[in-house]
């Protein structure tokens, strides 16, 4: 059973369709009322409000919206701000409370997934400091819809029949600031649809110029999928050496994280996919 159908109501049984509502009271874009009665969830100010991992969920088919809302609502880590029915109240929802990890269906009538991501990411620092970390839901790992929603600013993507524990270990991750970045699938769906998907001849990004020599090399590797020890290994550094340069060429090309990296790689011609 998929994560979200373990928990389709509330515990009060009455999931508002709207979307506008999550679980135990919480409202939606006024957000004046957290999770079971907590108060102090402003809007843009952003001064005070709960604990923990701030999340909102968005997906247009209620059952699904809820059961992970009502799911991730068990831990205590963890305070679900609100749903949402599709991308545009999404976006409008994660403005006013700027939680810290939205769950977003990639495919959504009207502003969809992809669309909503690219709002969000693309939200300047001054008018959004606290963008969301977006964590993509989707049916099938190799989908296009994916492809684009990691270019738009995705830190990751989970299967929508991902197992509770999983989907509480990538809800930590990703608002730990760090990229849900699977190097088995994420790599395959990347080059997959960089190889096959039409597109301009690639020509380096001008940033990819201001990097050294070693931070490209780490660059590469960090494409090719190879988590921090597996570069160390490689390049026979330290594993704190490796965090340096990777935090070093994330700065200095104005990407927020590792899947960011592997799609900047690919987009670039920096690395080559391999043709089937």
């Amino acid at each position: 059973m998929s994560a979200a159908s373990r928990a389709s109501t509330g515990p009060s049984g009455n999931a508002a369709p709207s979307g506008t509502t999550g679980p135990s009271g919480t409202t939606g874009p006024s957000g004046t009322t957290g999770p079971s009665g907590t108060t102090g969830i402003t809007g843009p100010s952003g001064t005070t409000g709960p604990p923990g991992i701030r999340i909102v969920v968005a997906d247009d088919h209620q059952v699904v919206r809820t059961g992970f809302a009502e799911l991730l609502g068990t831990q205590p880590d963890f305070t679900v701000l609100g749903t949402a029915c599709d991308g545009a109240e999404a976006v409008r929802i994660c403005r006013a409370l700027r939680p810290d990890v939205i769950l977003m269906d990639v495919r959504m009538p009207g502003t969809d997934g992809i669309e909503a991501t690219r709002q969000l990411a693309g939200d300047e620092p001054e008018e959004e400091p606290r963008r969301p970390r977006i964590l993509i839901l989707t049916t099938f790992d190799l989908d296009d819809y994916v492809y684009d929603a990691l270019r738009a600013g995705a830190s990751g993507f989970l299967l929508k029949d991902v197992t509770a524990e999983r989907l509480f270990d990538a809800v930590r991750v990703i608002a730990s600031g760090e990229a849900l970045l699977a190097p088995t699938v994420t790599r395959r769906l990347i080059s997959e649809f960089a190889l096959t998907r039409p597109r301009p001849e690639p020509s380096p990004a001008p940033a990819l110029a201001t990097l050294t020599p070693r931070e490209t090399q780490v660059l590469r590797l960090v494409a090719e999928g190879l988590s921090n020890p597996e570069i160390a290994a490689r390049l026979v550094v330290t594993e704190e050496t490796v965090k340096t340069h990777v935090s070093r060429m994330l700065s200095k090309l104005g990407l927020r994280d590792r899947t960011q990296a592997v799609v900047t790689a690919y987009e670039s011609g920096l690395v080559i996919p391999r043709s089937r």
